[in-house]
């Protein structure tokens, strides 16, 4: 399951953000899923508006979305990266996770009082990228060393590994992120080895007021972290902490109302999973029938027979055919038996590459 790890500076409405992911969640219908397990983590489903109507094609009541699960991390502190606060916690916290949820405070209030004493959003994001860029160039500094040792003996791979660590060391020195260095294929798979922090991908998450949501152009905040995240090459969304916690306190019905009042179209908790999936390179395949119909997440490029394995490792190794319909022409056509006569409906074999959206029945023999 896919873990997104939510940073941030005290006070900056991380935990309010949390909730609100959680308590949405519950707060969706009694079919899908949802466990809190423990009290600083939550699972919570990937929104998919295909589910419903599919659901209603075969005729069941059970839907299983795909999840991703949310880490409310403790808030760091100026020197984190030796143990400050709750460094050690913070930094093995983020080492857990597959992508980094960056909350950034871009809305003014004086009666929450920043950590910093004034909204920056520049200085925040700097703060604790310097933090886990320091984190970063210790374990790198400590890797060389080992590195240099064996490069002595004639190890090629030592060298070459050397050599993406001196690339690397000149960005953690200036406290850049890792994941800001050009490398070509063979180094990035090196520099995977090191598991640096400042390699997970980031989503910058511009918490801003009830205003802002509605005249996003207005605010200077938000547009100092499009740039941030633009230069990096990562995810932006722009989120109202408070207004998503608003929202779970509403019937579904009264959501879609409530956004459209405030002139948005969709909820910022619903965006920002959404660029998780984007970040991450993840789509969602789908299953249908009587007994259930479920979204299952895999790695864009996934051909059919390892797509099987996510659902059970014995349909992979007895995979003979998948039987793909697209999730369009499916709902087109009414039926599996009227796709298949239209001749939409279709067999691929080992080397099929999966499709977002395919709706797909794998016949395996084990």
């Amino acid at each position: 399951m896919l873990r997104a790890g939510i940073v941030g500076l005290p006070n900056v409405g991380k935990s309010t953000l949390f909730n609100a992911l959680t308590a949405q969640s519950a707060a969706l219908a009694a079919n899908y899923p949802f466990a809190t397990i423990e009290p600083n983590i939550g699972v919570v489903p990937v929104p998919d508006e295909r589910l419903e109507p599919l659901a209603k094609l075969v005729k069941t009541d059970v839907i299983v979305p795909a999840t991703i699960e949310f880490v409310d991390i403790a808030g760091l502190v100026r020197g984190a990266s030796k143990g400050e606060g709750l460094g050690n916690q913070f930094l093995a916290n983020i080492r857990e996770t597959d992508a980094v949820i960056q909350v950034v405070r871009c809305f003014e209030n004086d009666e929450i009082v920043h950590v910093e004493g004034s909204v920056n959003p520049q200085r925040d994001i700097e703060t604790i990228q310097i933090e886990l860029a320091l984190a970063d160039l210790a374990s790198v500094e400590k890797r060389r060393e080992r590195a240099t040792r064996a490069a002595k003996s004639g190890d090629k791979t030592a060298t070459a590994e050397i050599a993406v660590i001196d690339k690397l060391l000149v960005a953690l020195s200036d406290g850049k992120p890792a994941r800001s260095v050009a490398l070509n294929e063979d180094e990035r798979e090196i520099a995977r080895t090191l598991f640096l922090l400042t390699t997970k991908p980031t989503i910058y998450a511009a918490n801003v007021d009830e205003e802002t949501l509605a005249n996003p152009e207005g605010n200077a905040h938000l547009r100092t972290v499009s740039d941030i995240a633009e230069q990096e090459a990562a995810e932006s969304v722009m989120i109202s902490a408070q207004i998503e916690a608003e929202l779970v306190e509403l019937a579904p019905e009264e959501r879609k109302d409530y956004l459209q009042s405030l002139g948005i179209a969709s909820s910022g908790v619903d965006e920002l999973i959404k660029s998780a999936y984007r970040l991450l390179g993840l789509m969602s395949f789908l299953t249908a029938g009587e007994k259930e119909v479920r979204a299952w997440t895999i790695k864009n490029g996934t051909r059919a027979p390892q797509a099987a394995g996510v659902i059970h490792s014995d349909i992979e190794r007895g995979f003979i055919r998948a039987e793909i319909v697209g999730y369009d022409e499916l709902l087109r056509a009414k039926s599996y038996a009227a796709a298949r006569e239209a001749g939409v409906l279709r067999l691929e074999g080992k080397e099929y590459v999966m499709q977002e959206g395919d709706v797909v029945n794998f016949r395996f023999n084990v």
